[in-house]
Order: C-alpha cells, then structure tokens, then sequence
C-alpha cells in the first residue's frame, strides 16, 4: 500500500469540514494538566557515543537477581521453539488483516489460539485479544452491563489492585457503580458480603468479578461464587491465571459465564510491563458481547480447509459507536507465541508446571516459616502466598541489596489492611531452583534476627 501523506490544502479541507480552525482543537477534551509536552532529550550524539550511553543504560538493569516476585507476571521456561516461530518475518512484520480472507495463515493462528484457550477455560468462545489482563477484565464488566442492562458490578478485593483500578477508569464519569466485596479473615472473599450485596433489590448487581487464584494466591470457593451471583441474576467473571488451569477446575466447569486474565504465562518473558496478552472466552449466549475477533474454521469452494473473520464485533470500522468496545488490538503476535507455547509443551508438560510450580512454593513456604517467617493465612494457595516478615519494606529493601527480589511489599497494595502491612507476596515457579529458596530463607532469617534485635 503506497504512503499518501496529507498536503497543508487537504488538512485545510478536512479542519473547515468540520469546524474547527487548527489541530490543536482536537484534543480540547483532554485536560490541559495530562497533555503531553515536549521531551527532554540530550543533545544528538555520534552513533558511537550513543551506542556506549545506551550500554551504560542497560547495564543497570539487575538481571541476577533471585526472583520471588509474582503479583500477576510470572517467570516460566519458554521452549525455544516459541522465540524462532514468532520471529520469522511473515508474523513479526504482520499486522491486523483488514483483508481477513487473503491472510490464511494469520487467520489460522488466530483460530489455533482461540481453540486451545476455549479448551483451557471449558468456555464456547475465545476473544483474539486483549492488550493485558487489566483490560480484558474491564470489558469483562462492561460485557456484564450491557449484556444484563444492570449498572452495578461487584469486583472481589482479592481481584489484582490493576485490574480493578482499569475497570474503574472504565465506568469513571458514567451511569454505572463498581463496589468492592471485602475479604474474610482467611483472605478469600466474604460469601457474606457477597450475598449482602446482591441482596440489594432497588441496585441489581450485573456482574460479579473474583479472581482464582486471587491476588494474595488463594483459592477461592468459585462454585459458591457462581452459584450466589446467578441466584441473583448476575453474570461471573472469573480472573483465571491459565497455567494453574492445568491443575485448577476451569471457570466452564464451575458455571463461570466469563473468563478474563492475563496470558503473559503462556511464553511470554518479562518485559517491563509488556507487550503482554489479554485473555477473554465467554459462553457461547454472550457471544456477541465478546468486544474482539472471532476466527472460524470452513471450506472454500473447492472443498479446501480455509479460515474466515466470522465476528468483528469490536471494529470501528464496522460498528462506530455501536462497537462493543473501542480500544482496539489484536496483539497477534503475543497470542501466536501462547500458541506456540501451549503446542510445544502440550496439556501434560502444562501440568508439570503447574505442578512443579506448586512443589517449590511448599518448599518455600516451609523454608521461609523455619526462618521466621510463616504464613499469614490459612486457606489452600497454589503457588504463590503471603508471609509474615516484621517492617516488610525495609527488609524488603535490604534483601534486594543481597540480590533477593523478595517478592512483594503487601504494603504497597494494601496500605491500611493492618493485617497485611508486614506482609511479603512470595511466588514459586517450575524454574525456581532450590539454591534460591535455601539462599532466601537464610538471608531473611539474618534480616529477622537483626529486626527483632
């Protein structure tokens, strides 16, 4: 497609057709304080000055660290296989076809994609995609307001603090209400308060949100939560990490209507926040709420196999202001590699993960409780759990100094929980090894001792 820059006449044109005098006018409605202004930039520099400052830039990074750190991005071997695939030309260059049937082959990773997480989430159908799992939750809660009619959503406190602060953004300014449910004692959400909640017939509730595990690495009563939200006649989301549903009963299963989360996990590496992978499945009767694309599977003419764009229900360019949602990404390329991921290691190397993960978190755990630090709830987790360290922050901070990334400062989520102020989020993965599980139970040991001193 040739590049066909606008002349000075042709923006002319375009700014007197719709009423305005300069371009500038086209952002009044962002507030002045949040505009972008202009970057402080050094100077220019010779490449090889500039390529020596970047060096030095880098080598701050700490890549040797010994990482406990979870809290929703979590370290997973990735085959080799999933970095070769996704950097050949035809998918690294390739962007949303907006000629569907002429790109089989893009078509069809996408259908790939959204057939093996239809069958890891147990749901009918399987959005191609989302930026992250903040955003994929968000239009989970809106799929709920429009499909109910309701304005109210109930989102667990145990839900990722991002993931509720998108959604809020979200509904901010509208008609709708999003209300938190407060946690019981044993850090899972209060059935209680649930039920108090929905029990409120002048607001009905049009979706309720609870992640499994939950941010604090619990295991929630799913099916209670299913069962209490639709005696209610309200929708559930369930905010599922998709390597533990190797292990886990998939929200199909427990009468989850939706399914949201993050697919980082599914070879992904860690990238300072990104690009990562949005995931979203639904039933098959909130089909058409889905705010994405959705990939078919036919024959052509000649009785071939071909793919086709059977669903755009998010496209400006189909509904405008109708769309399901306009914030628009395919993010291809990432869900081609959590294609290729879940293909290279299959349902059984899925598993082994899973359950190897969960087998260093014990060991973690029993380490961590020898060295003064134990648990600071009961209720089953799977691989990932809070500790009790007095003044968390400041061991925290001490322990990075020792090259230990000691997980998560509860503190900084939870400011004025008093339960969880000297609590550390830790995490286990398959690719935890033991050596850094006795080196962080013998440095906090020291850390405690020279606290309680």
């Amino acid at each position: 497609m040739p590049y066909g820059p606008h002349t000075a006449d042709d923006r002319a044109r375009m700014r007197d057709a719709i009423g305005i005098a300069s371009i500038d006018e086209l952002f009044d409605d962002i507030p002045v304080a949040v505009r972008a202004r202009g970057l402080d930039l050094p100077e220019p520099e010779p490449e090889l000055e500039l390529s020596m400052r970047l060096r030095d830039l880098a080598a701050r990074n700490r890549v040797d660290l010994a990482s406990f750190l979870g809290a929703g991005v979590y370290r997973h071997y990735v085959p080799a296989a999933v970095d070769q695939i996704v950097s050949r030309g035809e998918f690294y260059t390739a962007y949303t076809p907006y000629q569907p049937e002429i790109s089989q082959g893009t078509l069809q990773t996408i259908y790939e994609y959204q057939s093996m997480l239809a069958e890891l989430t147990g749901l009918d159908a399987v959005s191609a995609s989302h930026y992250d799992g903040a955003t994929a939750t968000a239009e989970a809660a809106l799929m709920c307001l429009r499909a109910t009619g309701r304005a109210r959503i109930l989102v667990s406190a145990a839900v990722h603090p991002q993931y509720t602060g998108t959604a809020r953004t979200y509904l901010d300014g509208s008609r709708f209400a999003l209300e938190t449910i407060p946690l019981s004692a044993d850090g899972t959400t209060d059935l209680a308060a649930l039920e108090r909640l929905l029990a409120d017939g002048e607001r009905p509730v049009a979706g309720v949100l609870v992640a499994q595990p939950n941010v604090l690495g619990l295991l929630e009563p799913m099916a209670d939560v299913a069962h209490l939200a639709h005696g209610a006649g309200a929708l559930f989301v369930a905010v599922v990490e998709p390597v533990s549903l190797a292990v886990l009963a998939p929200p199909g299963a427990y009468g989850a209507d939706i399914a949201a989360g993050e697919g980082q996990p599914l070879g992904l590496p860690l990238g300072y926040g990104g690009p990562y992978l949005g995931i979203l499945a639904a039933t098959t009767a909130l089909t058409r709420q889905l705010p994405g694309r959705l990939v078919g599977r036919t024959t052509d003419a000649d009785g071939r196999r071909a793919f086709v764009m059977t669903l755009r229900a998010r496209e400006q360019d189909i509904r405008r202001e109708r769309a399901a949602s306009n914030i628009c990404t395919n993010q291809a390329l990432c869900a081609l590699a959590a294609t290729v991921y879940l293909a290279t290691i299959g349902p059984h190397g899925l598993r082994d993960a899973a359950a190897l993960g969960a087998a260093r978190a014990r060991e973690l755990e029993r380490a961590l409780a020898a060295a003064g630090a134990p648990r600071i709830h009961d209720a089953p987790y799977l691989n990932e759990f809070a500790v009790r360290v007095p003044d968390a922050p400041r061991v925290h901070a001490a322990l990075l100094q020792r090259g230990i990334l000691a997980g998560l400062p509860l503190a900084d989520w939870f400011p004025d929980d008093l339960r969880l102020r000297d609590g550390l989020l830790v995490c286990a993965t398959e690719v935890t090894r033991p050596a850094e599980i006795e080196a962080f139970a013998a440095a906090l040991a020291d850390m405690t001792a020279e606290v309680v001193a």
